[in-house]
């Protein structure tokens, strides 16, 4: 199963940005730094109007395995993902944020195991890069947190995700390199016109892998900026709730399909632990009523389901709360 002594390289890593300037060249530079060198990288600007563009441009002057395209209007993370897929000729595809910082050992672990198992894609862990608050712009790195190392710990080679349902719980492209084939074989796309695309498409890795692996290493270090202009940072409008709710009962639709039922219920319960307080909390003092209504409905159509989840005192009063809006 090894694409070695192919001549080329062997991973294209899709690095999409829009008006990541300030983050940029630390994305490109973990890049440069990794113990695997046989990879090419297509970045995509989206249209960005703060130097992203000017600044792709300028690395890949300096190195041939960087291939800058240029979208001339903003289309999404969504699209500017596509764009990059289509130009992927290399075995293997793996994804990297321009605002994110990839571990230098992370391609040659991710691209060896799977070379090792013939496993359609593998999985690895991360952490939070988040801003020290000193003043300094600094970023410290987090740990890795509990349902982070609960779908890539112990390591698992040749899995399911029947067989390890809580695999279902790592949401983010990022953390994995996958075979081309495998995309190409199941027509996988993401979603072009809406937020947090990346919920849906692994759910479907999960559903049509004939086999996947996990590594509890971490392999990215994900940027929570220290701006507050991350999308994940944004909850509180309404617009992007709504795209935020859409992804989860997306990908929960796409488990529920397959017949994926413990994936589907070990989902809804990270959901209902991580997911659900922190949007509570925003939606209790939100001054916008529809707010409280969109997040009352999804809660409603989780704590409905066929199979209860279980869950401490403190979740149940949550959902219980979330549930009256």
């Amino acid at each position: 199963m090894s694409a070695r002594g192919s001549g080329g390289p062997l991973v294209t890593v899709i690095v999409p940005g829009f008006d990541v300037a300030p983050w940029a060249r630390d994305a490109i530079d973990s890049l440069r730094a990794q113990t695997l060198a046989d990879w090419v990288a297509v970045l995509v600007d989206d249209a960005s109007v703060d130097g992203t563009g000017d600044l792709f441009d300028e690395l890949a002057a300096e190195d041939a395995r960087l291939r800058v395209v240029h979208h001339p209007a903003r289309r999404g993370l969504g699209a500017a993902r596509n764009t990059g897929l289509d130009l992927v000729d290399t075995p293997f595809v793996a994804f990297l944020d321009a605002d994110d910082v990839m571990a230098p050992g992370a391609l040659e672990r991710l691209v060896g195991t799977l070379e090792a198992t013939g496993s359609d894609f593998a999985v690895g862990a991360y952490v939070r890069l988040r801003p020290t608050g000193d003043g300094s712009g600094t970023y410290a790195v987090g740990d890795v947190q509990p349902w982070v190392a609960a779908a890539t710990a112990p390591e698992r080679r040749g899995t399911t995700i029947t067989a390890h349902p809580e695999a279902s719980g790592n949401i983010v492209a990022w953390s994995k390199v996958s075979r081309t084939a495998f995309w190409r074989r199941n027509g996988m796309r993401f979603p072009e016109g809406r937020l947090y695309e990346d919920q849906i498409v692994a759910q479907l890795m999960y559903a049509k892998a004939r086999r996947f692996d996990v590594v509890p290493d971490v392999v990215v270090q994900w940027r929570e900026r220290a701006d507050g202009s991350s999308i994940t940072q944004r909850t509180a409008d309404v617009a992007v709730l709504r795209d935020y709710l859409g992804a989860l009962d997306d990908g929960l639709a796409v488990l529920d399909a397959a017949g994926l039922t413990a994936a589907a219920e070990a989902r809804v319960r990270l959901i209902l632990a991580m997911d659900l307080p922190p949007l509570a909390r925003i939606a209790a003092t939100h001054p916008d009523d529809a707010y409280r209504r969109a997040l009352g409905a999804f809660a409603r159509r989780l704590w409905q389901r066929p199979t209860r989840p279980q869950l401490d005192a403190g979740t149940i009063a949550v959902v219980t709360t979330a549930t009256l809006w």
